[in-house]
């Protein structure tokens, strides 16, 4: 969220903001929104004024034995205005702050400008394809021909979207996210297990709501909903308090499922588990000074291209553009995976610098030995998303009779070389 002082001194930037993001903001309604309580506050503060006079007045004719029944009649009218009138400029307030909620944030000056995927900019790539001398299969193929996956009974278990993990599948979906966390803990995260379940402040300081809550599963009843990234924890460990400027940056990781209740667009993605209802990711945090922001999130950014690298998987970097990027985001880069299947990239992992924006819908402080406390700047990244990785290795290390050579350094992880075809 935006400071309201600072939204209605720069409107033509967050215009510009607009046409480059390609989403549709009622400026005009907030200009008169914004007028109308101004207003009304300046309207209650002459009436205020003319009451402690009255109030002035009345106390000095009493003193001196005069009559004040008149003042004290023509008090109690403008005391019934001023009540009405504050109660109206409360509704104003709230309205106000359901249009600051629903405003973007401001991308980087770095950002290119386009509007969807194709003003993308691809930044690097590292590896290259595996080469095959069979026709690849896609991982539904592979993982169904080796036992290792079933989403026909996922499919009566749940309904369409989700998957059912067996045997060593199920191991290689435990052995990623450990091997994810054990990672990222030597390098300087500490490793959180937070709770799935979340609360609306959570996900409104975040900026998942009010925009996004069609897509996200709400416990009827309660204040609770599944929680769709891990994202929303571990920005919230710290909601309203002032953190010590000394203990930044604060990094901080987590496994959980995540849920999400519209899994793309209708039609696309529709087999294999690409697009889930319910899928496990590991998310790196970082919590940090504003000056220093842009560095950690280039830091952000190797710490899950290492994962890939260390995996042996074939991936590109990318830049997303102003109208491809996260509601509450200022830069972004996507990771994306080489499938070979598709003979394409994928998203496997998206790193965000979100500046001051979540901290202030948050309510996350620092401050300095001696200074003034100010928002400080949060990043999140997938580090890495479990069963996307999951899929890119059975894609990238399938072999001709169907088996699966588990890359070496999960191997102590696995305890086996290879996943066998089932006969």
């Amino acid at each position: 969220m935006h400071d309201l002082n600072y939204f209605r001194e720069h409107l033509a930037d967050f215009e510009k903001m607009a046409a480059n993001r390609g989403v549709r903001i009622d400026f005009e309604s907030f200009r008169a929104l914004d007028r109308d309580r101004r207003d009304r506050i300046t309207t209650t503060e002459r009436q205020k004024a003319e009451r402690n006079r009255a109030s002035e007045e009345i106390a000095r004719r009493k003193r001196a034995g005069e009559q004040a029944e008149e003042l004290l009649s023509e008090m109690k009218r403008v005391s019934d205005e001023i009540k009405r009138a504050d109660g109206e400029i409360t509704q104003l307030d709230a309205q106000l702050q359901q249009f600051m909620l629903s405003v973007p944030n401001l991308p980087h000056s770095s950002v290119p400008v386009g509007h969807d995927a194709s003003g993308n900019v691809e930044i690097r790539r590292w590896g290259s394809p595996p080469k095959f001398d069979f026709t690849p299969k896609p991982h539904w193929e592979v993982g169904e021909r080796a036992g290792i996956l079933d989403l026909a009974r996922a499919a009566k278990i749940s309904g369409a979207r989700f998957a059912v993990y067996r045997g060593l599948g199920a191991r290689l979906e435990r052995a990623l996210a450990n091997f994810f966390l054990d990672a990222h803990t030597r390098s300087g995260y500490t490793e959180y297990l937070p709770p799935f379940l979340v609360n609306t402040a959570s996900l409104t300081g975040v900026g998942q709501l009010p925009k996004f809550g069609a897509e996200m599963f709400h416990v009827e009843g309660t204040d609770l909903w599944l929680t769709p990234t891990a994202e929303v924890e571990l920005t919230s460990l710290y909601r309203d308090e002032t953190l010590d400027a000394d203990l930044l940056p604060i990094k901080a990781c987590a496994w959980t499922a995540c849920f999400r209740s519209e899994a793309g667009a209708a039609g696309k993605d529709t087999r294999g588990i690409l697009r889930q209802h319910q899928f496990q990711k590991v998310e790196m945090f970082k919590f940090t000074r504003p000056e220093s922001s842009y560095e950690e999130l280039e830091g952000l950014v190797q710490d899950a291209e290492s994962l890939l690298q260390r995996l042996g998987l074939h991936y590109r970097v990318v830049l997303l553009c102003s109208g491809d990027m996260g509601f509450a985001s200022s830069k972004t880069y996507d990771i994306e995976v080489w499938l070979p299947s598709a003979n394409e990239f994928r998203e496997i992992s998206s790193c965000s610098n979100c500046e001051a924006f979540q901290a202030r819908r948050s309510g996350i402080r620092y401050k300095p030995k001696g200074g003034k406390s100010d928002f400080l700047h949060t990043l999140n990244g997938s580090g890495l998303a479990v069963g996307r990785t999951w899929l890119g290795l059975l894609e990238n290390y399938q072999q001709a009779d169907g088996s699966i050579t588990i890359p070496e350094v999960l191997r102590p992880y696995m305890g086996v070389e290879r996943i066998p075809a089932q006969p």
